[in-house]
């Protein structure tokens, strides 16, 4: 009889905490930076040699490693930490306690839109790069050359995910509060 007495928790609707508006922003917010970093990358490449093309390619490999720890140490850290710090009136507390409490936006938007589009961007670049090695080799080379760098590409992208997001997880404090100086000095207001 003891269980009658207790009050019922409610339970958290899992969908409740995804919001329309943030979703069609996010949305949004993808498509746009999308086609900007599309046609940088695109312009980029049509005026370099292949050494810088390769160059451009693993910036955008490192970005989206970049992004994609961003977004698992903001996952992981607790705003706990941040409080004292914001209370000192430090430059970056104040944002890294708004990076914790708004973990799954950012993780959402450090993952899935700048590390998913850094993802795609990639592979577009090695496929130009591939179709500029191979413009004057015989088909059989050609497909060796495509073959090789599009495993060098998925290597370096998940090797290199993998180690950020163990470094992430055990680095997620000074990640995020490095993150939150960033974001102290840029002309953004935060909710």
């Amino acid at each position: 009889m003891e269980s009658e007495s207790r009050p019922k928790k409610k339970k958290k609707n899992i969908l409740s905490s995804v919001s329309g508006r943030w979703v069609i922003t996010i949305t949004l917010v993808s498509f746009v930076l999308s086609v900007g970093m599309s046609y940088a990358s695109s312009e980029a490449l049509s005026h370099v040699g292949n050494l810088l093309a390769f160059v451009i390619l693993l910036a955008f490999i490192l970005l989206g490693i970049l992004f994609d720890m961003i977004g698992v140490a903001a996952t992981a850290a607790t705003e706990r930490s941040f409080h004292a710090m914001a209370a000192k009136k430090i430059n970056g507390a104040r944002q890294a306690v708004w990076i914790t409490r708004n973990a799954e936006k950012v993780g959402s938007f450090c993952n899935d839109v700048v590390g998913d589009i850094s993802g795609i961007i990639s592979g577009a670049t090695s496929a130009i790069i591939v179709t500029h090695i191979s413009q004057n080799l015989d088909n059989m080379l050609s497909v060796v050359v495509s073959l090789v760098i599009t495993g060098m590409v998925a290597a370096l992208t998940i090797g290199g995910k993998a180690l950020g997001k163990g470094i992430g997880i055990g680095c997620c404090e000074q990640i995020v509060f490095g993150v939150g100086k960033v974001l102290s000095i840029l002309p953004i207001k935060l909710k």
